[in-house]
């Protein structure tokens, strides 16, 4: 694409909207993820006995497993959330910017 249209991309008012979104999409996200590893991290600290309580009586298996494994696998999930919406969304306004500019 020749420079002209990327100016004409960037004045777009749309193209401001794009990146808004974007970014406040992505900033969501990260926060969630941070917030819920240094939680985690807390935890590890200064209550470590939370995450050595058994799940059950007598069994091996701890409610820090669980916790930790929902962390991951949350982390996967917000990130398929995000790649939906980039390739949903995102892709579609990108592609009216691109082509209102290419008239």
């Amino acid at each position: 694409m020749s420079s002209q249209i990327y100016k004409r991309i960037r004045e777009n008012p749309r193209f401001d909207e794009l990146a808004g979104k974007r970014s406040r999409f992505a900033l969501l996200l990260t926060a969630i993820v941070l917030v819920s590893y240094y939680c985690l991290m807390m935890l590890v600290a200064f209550a470590p006995d939370v995450l050595r309580t058994p799940i059950s009586e007598g069994g091996m298996l701890t409610i820090g497993v669980p916790i930790g494994a929902v962390i991951i696998i949350g982390s996967w999930l917000l990130t398929g959330w995000f790649v939906a919406r980039a390739n949903g969304e995102f892709d579609r306004i990108n592609e009216e910017l691109i082509r209102e500019a290419s008239k």
